[in-house]
């Protein structure tokens, strides 16, 4: 029960972090207005990108990665490529009319959502930046083997039920009728946050 109060810490972080809008939020929302299922499959495979970076940041990856220059960019350019794409993707579907949007409904899903899910998550280093310096500063030095663990089960499972709780109310009937009206613009809004995202991942660090 010691370590209690730094487990209760380490969620509510979380929580905050997942709430604040970033390309993880726009990749499930988006994608929960195609359907529920792709919604909560991008939520899943987020959560798992996320539980990746912060088991790294338990073994000490977490570190390096924030430390080591050409890692962390190389992570970094690759992260920005991605949502360039994703933003581009969503810029010229904004340009469609909605009724070719729904016929196009099956190429936009060829990619699996929890590999769409995980590459975003994934790919952004700031993510072991975060993840490495919170734990170093919240968990204890001589934490033991289970207080680890339990930590990357915390986060883990607080993006997953924050990111599922966005798919499922995203992909209800009327939200998914009201998208149906201003999808055009919409779409152009998000696609052009997720390129202003990459273009300051690519280029500020």
């Amino acid at each position: 029960m010691d370590y209690v109060p730094q487990l209760l810490t380490i969620g509510a972080v979380m929580l905050l972090g997942c709430v604040s809008p970033g390309p993880d939020f726009i990749a499930v929302t988006s994608n929960a207005l195609v359907s529920r299922k792709r919604g909560l499959g991008v939520a899943l495979g987020t959560s798992v990108g996320i539980a990746i970076w912060a088991i790294l940041a338990v073994i000490g990856l977490g570190v390096v990665l924030a430390t080591v220059a050409w890692l962390y960019d190389a992570i970094r350019v690759v992260g920005a490529a991605y949502l360039l794409y994703l933003g581009g993707k969503m810029l010229l579907s904004a340009r469609r009319p909605y009724q070719a949007m729904e016929v196009r409904t099956a190429k936009r899903t060829d990619t699996p959502a929890p590999r769409v899910g995980l590459l975003v998550s994934a790919t952004n280093p700031k993510a072991a930046a975060f993840f490495g310096s919170f734990f170093i500063t919240v968990l204890p030095v001589d934490a033991p083997s289970w207080v680890l663990v339990a930590a990357v089960v915390v986060v883990t499972v607080v993006s997953f039920v924050w990111f599922s709780t966005l798919a499922l109310m995203f992909s209800t009937a009327g939200v998914r009728a009201c998208y149906a009206k201003v999808r055009r613009p919409i779409d152009a809004i998000m696609g052009a946050i997720l390129v202003g995202l990459g273009l300051r991942l690519a280029f500020v660090r």
